[in-house]
């Protein structure tokens, strides 16, 4: 009984979280006016085998109604065509530019190091990374250096729309927005009076080229994976401002196409998180199962063998809390009923990633993202 009640209270400490992560999560200034002299701004596509994605990325960016940018596409040795679809954008709209890239050094991971190149060829007194699976409104630069500006902010990131079409999608995919939200306390980190790093998603990147250097670029996290987020911590570290924000009514994400794409990138955050602290991993695992998978088998159990009104109760509520928290969610970002009502299977699925990424991490065999491959020493340091 006393379990039951603990549980309980922990998942309703993780909804008023949600909650106010939620509420708080500021918007782009898209009605804002824009100063006098906008400044420059460099957007910087690093692009691996991605004909299926960067046409649609590169079109959505030349529609932008801010005055004074440029679009930068890095080729990172694609064994497709995606550089010549490029080349024929380029024939339409003098501000793309195209680069080939360079061989990777040992030493790098293959995103860190396109990045770098990029920032590099930029001129931009701002730098904002966007990956070419990612479309944009028209509004989009406008409205994120507004708040940029506003904010003096040293880096700027957050949570666009993930796009979901099959049913695995609409199950899987909004889980790590649900995971991220329902346990890191964003409005408590944006609103200390430390500097404090909140969550960078690799997908949406904007740094003030000062501040982008100042912490060392892509060269500080050139070994990570998940190079995203430890940029949002070298910000800190260099004495920068670091925020996240509700990007999902001007850019969405269409990451993957696939099962097999799907499966393998949840595999990959996994790997990353096990690389660093097996343990840590595997008392999220924990987590994940007793706070939103244990209390339909307790409900069950309870009911088969009679257990008191008031425990039944207690168990129903974790239930309906749970259900309660994805419909926050989902509705906020507009997912699919599917993605709310077959929630507790998306916890399967990530449950599954999680142990497949332990295996991986145990046997050695480590991961593959964009056809490389990464062992455990490429995560960490």
């Amino acid at each position: 009984m006393i379990l039951q009640l603990i549980i309980a209270l922990l998942l309703l400490l993780f909804a008023i979280n949600l909650y106010l992560n939620l509420r708080n999560l500021k918007r782009p200034m898209v009605n804002k006016p824009l100063p006098e002299v906008p400044p420059l701004v460099s957007v910087l596509i690093p692009a691996r085998n991605e004909k299926l994605n960067i046409r649609n990325c590169v079109d959505s960016l030349i529609k932008q109604d801010y005055p004074n940018y440029e679009i930068i596409v890095l080729d990172d040795n694609s064994t497709d065509n995606t550089a010549e679809i490029v080349r024929q954008l380029i024939d339409t709209d003098s501000r793309i530019q195209l680069f080939h890239g360079e061989p990777l050094p040992e030493d790098w991971a293959g995103k860190p190091f396109a990045c770098y190149q990029l920032a590099r060829k930029a001129r931009g007194d701002w730098l904002l990374f966007v990956d070419a699976d990612t479309t944009h409104s028209p509004n989009m630069l406008r409205g994120v250096i507004n708040l940029a500006l506003a904010g003096k902010v040293s880096l700027l990131s957050g949570f666009p729309r993930q796009i979901a079409f099959t049913m695995p999608q609409k199950i899987a995919i909004p889980m790590m927005y649900f995971i991220l939200l329902s346990w890191l306390p964003m409005w408590w980190i944006h609103k200390s009076p430390k500097l404090r790093p909140s969550l960078a998603i690799g997908q949406f990147l904007l740094f003030p080229r000062e501040a982008y250097w100042r912490m060392g670029g892509h060269q500080a996290v050139k070994s990570r994976i998940l190079e995203d987020v430890w940029l949002g911590v070298e910000v800190t570290r260099a004495g920068g401002r670091h925020i996240a924000i509700d990007l999902s009514e001007i850019t969405s994400c269409h990451m993957y196409r696939n099962m097999a794409e799907m499966s393998e990138g949840f595999v990959r955050w996994m790997y990353s998180v096990a690389s660093l602290s097996p343990l840590f991993l595997c008392a999220m695992m924990a987590a994940g199962f007793i706070f939103y998978l244990a209390p339909y088998f307790w409900l069950w159990r309870g009911i088969v063998q009679g257990y008191a009104a008031f425990w039944l109760g207690l168990v129903g509520l974790q239930i309906i809390i749970g259900f309660t928290m994805r419909y926050l969610l989902d509705n906020h970002f507009k997912e699919s009923i599917v993605s709310t009502v077959l929630y507790p299977l998306g916890i399967v699925f990530l449950l599954l990633s999680c142990l497949r990424a332990i295996w991986q991490l145990m046997t050695g065999v480590g991961v593959q993202w964009k056809k490389r491959l990464y062992d455990k020493e490429s995560c960490v340091k």
